[in-house]
């Protein structure tokens, strides 16, 4: 009988974090191949995951020990009266099924609604890809289309599900009877 794993943590990323990042998609990038973009040599390097970490999206870390064993990243972010973005989310082929993918999106949508002030958050998936399909049904995303040829991945168009989770219905900061939040750009 072997013991249970020590658990994963997820903290927000930093920008000293690039090599760690850089190796954990190295180290993945065969088994994320049929969900990714083609992605250029520089991806897979510390440098060209410093560009990446300074791009403007919010990002958190699934780590166990010092190893990052998952992401997920808010990107697109608007805000003012729509206050959405887009959510995406990789774990380590060694690491599935574990509820690292899951703890990942639940932490994005937390910071997201009490962080950013967000209203919501949306989310896509290759047709066949079910096990993402069913965290984010785990997390209270619903199905809100399908979308033709919408991302190029490995090596085509591909059409996908949209999904959307609605975190709140309060109004926006500035909206008569809401509240303030931290570093509101509305």
């Amino acid at each position: 009988m072997s013991a249970a794993p020590a658990p994963f943590r997820i903290r927000p990323a930093e920008h000293a974090d690039a090599p760690a990042l850089a190796a954990a998609l190295l180290r993945n990038r065969e088994h994320m191949k049929p969900w990714e973009p083609y992605r250029p040599e520089r991806y897979y390097t510390a440098e060209g995951q410093a560009e990446r970490l300074a791009d403007g999206g919010v990002r958190w870390f699934a780590v166990y020990g010092d190893t990052v064993i998952g992401c997920a990243i808010l990107s697109g972010i608007v805000l003012g009266p729509f206050r959405s973005g887009s959510l995406g989310y990789w774990v380590d082929r060694e690491h599935t099924g574990r509820g690292v993918a899951t703890a990942l999106v639940e932490e994005a949508c937390r910071a997201a609604r009490e962080e950013l002030g967000m209203h919501r958050v949306e989310a896509c998936t290759v047709l066949d890809h079910r096990v993402s399909q069913r965290v984010l049904s785990k997390s209270g995303f619903v199905p809100i289309g399908t979308a033709p040829r919408y991302l190029h991945i490995d090596g085509e168009w591909r059409d996908h599900h949209l999904f959307q989770r609605l975190l709140h219905d309060d109004p926006p900061p500035g909206f008569p009877g809401s509240h303030p939040v931290n570093g509101d750009r509305a």
